[in-house]
């Protein structure tokens, strides 16, 4: 298999959210030592240190949305960085920051993919959603949104950033430990048609069941991206984030999602979100998803021979 070398890409930013705090989780994955256990696996990894962009202002929601010119800024950058990274044939980890950032990250991914001619497979592991719009957000923050641009619904300035709307397609995307969606979500998402393997649906048929239809389709042409918002696994283990909800994946369901993924060789640019290091417990939350990152790359118990 071809390893393919990482770059690693800061933004260090909340002002999607609405607790502040995530703007800390770029470097708290590094101090727990995302670096060195990428490069475990003989990959290189080259640290592009973090983008800058406009603080937080704190301010309400204006006609549903709240922070959403300096979302955009941040946006841009994200979405020029990733391209760039991709362009040069590297695999780009974005640190965030809050899960707006997807909209940058995902949007630069579907933006190579159709200049590579890949299909797009996005995982997007997640306690919520986030395919709401400004009539049916409760709070306005846009880090509960980036699904919904992504897809096409939303102003301008969000939903063109890659270039071409709609950056990606509803069925370019599968949802996974989804156990909090509000009322107007879930209509949109049964109307466009998004696939969502909510925790019942593990419950009831197992995580493997679950990620071996997430991964279904997926092949030599696929450019698979995943989106880690932390919130996905549950608080007990991971409490270091602004929106715990309980009833999410255990240590083991989560490895084992990772693991899946590492088992396709197909995992080509990845987001870690939502990381709220003031909210964290030594730093506890940093350090299991860079556990995730390993299995991500191959860590495993045993030398495995797959069917």
């Amino acid at each position: 298999m071809t390893i393919i070398p990482v770059s690693l890409i800061g933004v260090p930013t909340d002002v999607g959210a609405g607790t502040p705090g995530a703007r800390m989780g770029p470097d708290a994955l590094r101090v727990a030592g995302i670096v060195q256990a990428i490069a475990h696996f003989g990959v290189e990894v080259r640290d592009c240190g973090n983008l800058s962009g406009p603080g937080n202002p704190d301010l309400p929601a204006v006609n549903g949305f709240r922070h959403m010119r300096e979302v955009a800024a941040w946006n841009r950058s994200v979405h020029d960085a990733v391209h760039a990274e991709l362009h040069d044939g590297r695999l780009p980890i974005m640190l965030g920051g809050d899960h707006c950032l997807a909209i940058g990250s995902i949007s630069a991914v579907a933006r190579h993919c159709r200049e590579t001619g890949k299909r797009l497979r996005v995982l997007w592991f997640d306690a919520h959603a986030d395919f709401n719009t400004a009539s049916v957000t409760p709070s306005g923050n846009i880090h509960g949104m980036p699904g919904a641009f992504l897809c096409g619904y939303g102003p301008s300035l969000l939903t063109e950033i890659g270039g071409h709307v709609p950056a990606i397609l509803p069925q370019d995307i599968r949802q996974i430990g989804i156990r909090s969606v509000d009322d107007g979500e879930k209509r949109f998402l049964a109307e466009i048609g998004i696939e969502v393997f909510d925790m019942r649906y593990v419950d009831e048929v197992g995580m493997r069941e679950t990620m071996e239809q997430a991964l279904a389709g997926v092949a030599s042409d696929t450019h698979l991206h995943v989106s880690l918002d932390v919130d996905f696994l549950d608080p007990e283990i991971a409490p270091g984030v602004g929106t715990t909800v309980r009833g999410g994946p255990t240590y083991r369901e989560a490895q084992l999602c990772m693991e899946m993924i590492a088992d396709t060789g197909r995992l080509r640019s990845l987001d870690i979100v939502e990381l709220n290091p003031a909210l964290d417990l030594r730093n506890m939350t940093a350090e299991l998803a860079v556990d995730l990152v390993e299995s991500l790359f191959g860590k495993s118990t045993l030398m495995r021979l797959h069917r």
